[in-house]
């Protein structure tokens, strides 16, 4: 390839379904390696299968992306002057693609069935259409023209396979891996084109696309490896060697126990999302989680998945969008899995979240709010937040750090009862509401004082009143600085729950 074109790179998705996190970090690595050399990323719907469409895939992988904020400069959503961005929708491009591989001798077209092809496997073991076996097939490498033409003119299924030539070792140069040589004994004659639908397959379509978009770097997961000595023989093939694209495979996602690729099941298990959004499937009825609506904040979502395989060596792990692209290499890029950790992802969404100022919280926490039948005034609402926002990982945490703002106790934590309220607690929170009830300025600055230092006149055990006093009006023994709390709580609300505390706790 040249090094001196336009870095073009793409995500090239199947709308077969939810898009999983692992394609997430690909198209994620994609935007950043676009981002670093000034170069375009595409957004293609890889969707020749027609047997595995779902509805609403490809609207969910944009959504997707829009939540995330990966912009893509091209493609499905976006346009541009390389569409259609569907492959379905280019099939008339790929026919002229077909022809010339079937002209040149470098592919050839298969009559076999499904049922014969099965027979074939079942007499021979590790059976593969081959350079050794396309012999024993229906193909016009066995059949005469004319036999060929008029299966093709009766109306016969035939599919175009590619025409491996054998003992060949094919290098793949690949930049997280380094140089990869397969030899094509391996590799068996991979179907290009059916002519029951009218479509390429993955195979034939993804490099036709490549070049005709001007892609200069692929970089996709592992998993598409061995595809790649199958890729660099079609673009020889075609004769666009000067065009090829520079490939990259990337690690695999891991299970965050045991081993192999990480899955659906394993956020089941867990209790994590592996999708970036809630996903319904259209066939089963079945509802998956999602980040978005599991209250992950995008910017800590794409920076967890940023530092899931890539390093840019520095000792810290908050970054912006930016600043990974600024930082981004596929030299830093490991080789082998990275571990899915599941609690670095919720430790990067509390450090996004105490990032959000005060008024950001608060509009955020306001909704849930609203939804229990809570309304309370924006400027309160800020206080509240800014007390506990330390504490929480997600928004909806918010209720459990803050409810008893809302809710006077109806109950009272066992083990705070046990360890600080005493025999004297009751007479103590007595003598309190007396204080309490002759201040006038209710304010957390003129509380304080005036209640430690009664408590020091007294010799009291500041640990005994205060969390008797906590105990009272939270129902336990937690919470943010007290006297902040009951100037939210107003003097009224605050004598109210102490005496019923009082009353109840015995």
């Amino acid at each position: 390839m040249s090094d001196n074109r336009r870095v073009r790179v793409r995500f090239a998705p199947s709308p077969t379904g939810p898009l999983h996190i692992g394609g997430v970090r690909t198209a994620l690595y994609n935007y950043l390696f676009a981002k670093k050399h000034g170069g375009d990323l595409l957004l293609r719907i890889e969707d020749t299968d027609s047997t595995r469409f779902v509805p609403g895939a490809e609207e969910y992988i944009i959504e997707s992306f829009k939540w995330l904020g990966v912009k893509f400069d091209e493609g499905v959503g976006v346009g541009g002057e390389n569409g259609p961005y569907r492959q379905s929708e280019r099939r008339d491009i790929y026919r002229k693609y077909v022809d010339i591989l079937l002209n040149n001798g470098n592919a050839y077209i298969a009559f076999d069935t499904p049922e014969e092809l099965e027979k074939l496997r079942n007499d021979i073991p590790n059976f593969q259409y081959d350079a050794k076996t396309r012999s024993m097939g229906k193909n016009s490498l066995t059949m005469s023209e004319d036999e060929v033409k008029a299966k093709i003119a009766a109306g016969e299924k035939y599919v175009v396979r590619a025409k491996i030539q054998p003992d060949e070792d094919i290098t793949v140069h690949d930049m997280v891996r380094g140089d990869v040589t397969i030899n094509s004994n391996i590799l068996d004659d991979k179907v290009l084109y059916k002519s029951a639908d009218d479509l390429p397959t993955y195979h034939l379509a993804n490099i036709v696309d490549d070049h005709l978009m001007g892609i200069t770097h692929v970089i996709r997961g592992e998993e598409w490896l061995p595809s790649a000595p199958l890729h660099i023989l079609l673009y020889r093939y075609f004769g666009w060697e000067d065009t090829m694209p520079r490939f990259a495979h990337l690690p695999l996602l891991l299970k965050p126990v045991g081993n192999g690729k990480l899955s659906k099941r394993d956020g089941d298990k867990l209790g994590f999302p592996v999708f970036p959004l809630l996903w319904n499937d259209p066939k089963s009825g079945e509802t998956s989680s999602g980040y978005r609506e599991s209250g992950y904040m995008p910017e800590a979502v794409v920076n967890f998945l940023a530092l899931l395989g890539w390093n840019p060596g520095l000792d810290r792990d908050l970054f912006t969008v930016d600043e990974l692209a600024e930082l981004f290499s596929l030299d830093h890029v490991s080789k082998s899995g990275a571990r899915f950790d599941y609690e670095k992802a919720k430790w990067f969404n509390h450090e996004y979240i105490t990032k959000k100022s005060d008024e950001e919280l608060a509009d955020m926490y306001a909704p849930l709010l609203k939804s229990k039948g809570y309304e309370p005034a924006r400027e309160v609402l800020v206080k509240i937040v800014s007390m506990v926002k330390t504490r929480i990982s997600f928004v909806a945490d918010l209720w459990q750090e803050t409810n008893f703002f809302f809710e006077a106790p109806t109950e009272y934590d066992e083990k705070s009862l046990k360890k600080h309220w005493k025999e004297e607690s009751p007479k103590l929170m007595a003598d309190m509401i007396e204080i309490l009830n002759g201040i006038d300025d209710f304010k957390s600055q003129t509380i304080e004082p005036i209640i430690m230092d009664w408590i020091a006149k007294n010799e009291y055990k500041t640990g005994v009143v205060m969390n008797s006093f906590r105990t009272s009006i939270i129902g336990a023994a937690r919470g943010p600085h007290m006297f902040d709390i009951i100037e939210i709580l107003g003097k009224e609300e605050t004598i109210k729950r102490t005496k019923v505390a009082i009353e109840k706790i015995k």
